[in-house]
């Protein structure tokens, strides 16, 4: 019997403790920062000249005509605009920037192949200046091994603040705390 009491008493002190717990709120405001990137949806980013994950066409890199790949992109409605970066983080020296296009207009949802290498974008935009030391696209050119490159689109709630020939961490900072959502392409490439 007394076994029978203390299990009965410790049962309702458990029981107590749950009941006091506060039950979580469903309508408060969601936190700023990485938390509301990550509960933001995803942009879908397709090439049609690589599926995600698969080898870049020899015309793409520098030991072809070294033009920038065609890309799409699924809506970004809420956006200001859009910014890219490429880069390889398999560089030897840590990644390598490829490609820097910002203050694209919200609309655009891709390109074709072959952009120009010119500080201003046709129809809006800009261009930034890759770790080649160039305005534009400085395809994959690895030194040895498979490297992996990422194509990587940003849906943003401002216009940036930049001029055109910004340097990729020039254009992370004019970013942070102004994403809205991203995605990506990955594309490989050897020597």
């Amino acid at each position: 019997m007394v076994k029978f009491i203390c299990t009965f008493a410790v049962l309702c002190l458990i029981a107590s403790a749950c009941a006091r717990q506060p039950a979580p709120v469903a309508n408060q405001a969601a936190p700023s920062g990485p938390t509301r990137q990550a509960a933001s949806p995803q942009i879908k980013v397709t090439s049609t000249a690589f599926k995600d994950g698969e080898l870049i066409p020899r015309q793409y890199t520098c030991l072809g005509i070294n033009i920038s790949p065609p890309l799409e992109w699924t809506p970004t409605p809420a956006a200001k605009s859009l910014a890219i970066i490429c880069n390889d983080p398999d560089a030897p020296g840590g990644a390598f920037t490829h490609w820097l296009v910002y203050n694209l207009p919200p609309a655009t949802m891709g390109f074709i192949e072959n952009m120009p290498p010119e500080p201003k974008v046709g129809g809006g935009g800009m261009q930034g200046k890759n770790d080649f030391g160039d305005v534009g696209y400085g395809g994959p050119c690895p030194p040895k091994g498979m490297h992996h490159y990422l194509f990587k689109v940003y849906a943003l709630d401002a216009e940036l603040p930049l001029k055109p020939g910004a340097t990729k961490d020039e254009l992370l900072q004019a970013m942070e705390g102004h994403i809205l959502s991203q995605g990506q392409v990955i594309g490989r490439y050897s020597r």
